[in-house]
């Protein structure tokens, strides 16, 4: 049973239900579930501490102002800043690592976003942190970030602590409470079993839409004009590798100038059907020759040195079939298993013929799969291919960027010019379906090839720290998220205005 303590946080203490209403002084109240046909179950406060669900007493774990669905770098971006704002927030994350993908998926280092000035404060700080850590996050030539995943973790528990976030680990969204156009609360599974959080304003970071997708919100999946999802990838680490002599047999001997920078940031890749060559794609297509390897398993390999982590790089593959689909969870799971083969096959194809890596091993798998692309919600404004390529300009906008459509599988497109951008709209994190709910990342209203761009890291965080200035803001002034107008919230407050 959960009691309350001076602040108004839930807490667990081993006390009787009986015990419980004596000391707070309340008696429970009937509770009646909605008879409602759909699954989102309607529920009442029974006590300042439990309500029913299905039928079943559960805690109130929180009763705060904003609650974040999803600790990646979007959804810690929003509660951050949120918090920072005043409102006081919950950010539930079903691992043990903030950071997401970025942390606990093995995705590294951060792309650029090719814009000009794309960088939001919250964005900018986080590098700033890394630098203070010993962790220089630019090689002055790809532009990229360069980041040690456990220090990434440790930053992002450092700025929910000093922001005063409540960080809720090993804690899984299952449903929520609606009625009409608007959530009450947000049912999670803990390590204690089910709990309620209540909260005034949603965050939905879920990277799969999912608090939007089960509280009534329109949304999409995989490609228009095919149902495929982006291939999924499983990514891992390799140590023991002797990167002057990776070095020295990429770069001096192959002669290979696509990855210009230098120890410590240094990559190797190859992607076999695009328009870019790459030398080593010769090597992994003897593989297939040979039997060693797969076409599948040969069409992709990209590997990072990862900074701070000496003879460490961060593989970027395999990149597993199309048809295993990131919405359907029997595939996924199946994915994950054939993944795995896949990552054990290369590993040690690498292993026998590739120099610098004699001595490597696997030494850490990604906790979760790369999910490029899943569902995406509809909402007030859907972002298309033509906002890419006109480069479109917005009042409400609340970042820019210009990473290319890069979806795997289906398009890769060229380039915007070299100082070219678009911006997303505040208008594609809402929706006129639910009133308290904004939506934060890769899961944002847009076409699957418009997403392919907009899903890089950096883009997904500056999204995140707007999501969580305008729930703050709304709550302040009284206005629903959904009402928010991005452009008419005071230029010191925002994280971006728009020069367009």
């Amino acid at each position: 049973m959960s009691n309350v303590n001076e602040t108004g946080r839930f807490f667990s203490i081993p006390i009787s239900r009986r015990d419980l209403f004596k000391l707070a002084g309340v008696t429970a109240a009937g509770m009646l579930l909605s008879g409602a046909e759909d699954t989102h179950a309607e529920a009442a406060k029974k006590s300042a501490a439990t309500m029913i669900y299905a039928g079943k007493e559960i805690p109130i774990l929180y009763d705060v102002d904003v609650c974040v669905c999803g600790g990646g770098p979007s959804g810690t971006a929003a509660a951050v800043n949120s918090a920072r704002k005043g409102a006081k927030t919950v950010l539930i994350e079903r691992s043990i690592a903030l950071g997401g993908l970025g942390v606990i998926g093995c995705v590294y280092p951060f792309m650029d976003p090719h814009a000009p000035n794309s960088d939001t404060p919250y964005l900018t700080e986080l590098k700033t942190r890394l630098r203070s850590y010993g962790i220089e996050p630019f090689d002055g030539v790809t532009q990229q970030t360069w980041h040690n995943p456990e220090t990434l973790a440790f930053i992002h528990d450092e700025m929910c602590e000093e922001s005063g976030v409540n960080i809720l680990y090993e804690t899984v969204v299952v449903d929520s409470i609606t009625k009409k156009d608007k959530i009450s609360a947000a049912i999670v599974q803990t390590i204690a079993g089910l709990a309620a959080i209540k909260a005034k304003t949603f965050i939905d970071a879920t990277g799969d839409a999912y608090l939007s997708r089960i509280s009534g919100v329109d949304y999409e999946r995989g490609y228009e004009k095919t149902g495929n999802n982006q291939p999924l990838s499983f990514r891992f680490e390799m140590g023991g590798i002797d990167m002057e002599k990776l070095y020295q047999y990429v770069v001096v001997e192959l002669k290979e100038d696509w990855c210009k920078s230098d120890l410590p940031y240094f990559e190797i890749a190859e992607a076999m059907h695009r328009k870019q060559r790459y030398k080593l794609e010769e090597f992994m297509a003897r593989g297939v020759e040979t039997g060693e390897l797969t076409q599948e398993e040969a069409e992709y390999m990209q590997a990072y040195a990862i900074i701070g982590k000496s003879g460490v790089m961060s593989c970027n593959f395999p990149e597993i079939p199309v048809k295993f689909k990131s919405t359907d969870p029997i595939e996924y799971s199946k994915a994950v298993t054939y993944g795995r083969k896949m990552m054990r096959n290369m590993a040690n194809y690498l292993i026998r013929h590739l120099p610098g890596f004699e001595k490597a091993y696997i030494s850490r798998e990604a906790a979760m799969l790369g999910a490029r692309e899943s569902w995406r919600i509809k909402g007030k404004y859907y972002l298309v291919e033509d906002d890419y390529h006109n480069q479109s300009r917005f009042v409400d906008a609340v970042c820019r960027t210009a990473w290319f459509i890069d979806a795997h599988g289906e398009k890769v497109s060229e380039k915007l010019p070299k100082g070219g951008y678009y911006e997303i709209p505040y208008r594609s994190l809402i929706t006129d379906k639910i009133s308290n709910l904004i939506v934060a990342g890769r899961c944002i209203s847009a076409s699957f090839i418009l997403q392919a761009s907009m899903r890089i890291q950096p883009t997904c965080i500056s999204i995140g720290e707007a999501a969580g200035i305008a729930a703050a803001y709304g709550l302040k002034n009284n206005i629903a998220a959904n009402q928010i107008d991005w452009a008419k919230i005071p230029a010191s407050q925002r994280s971006y205005t728009s020069a367009g």
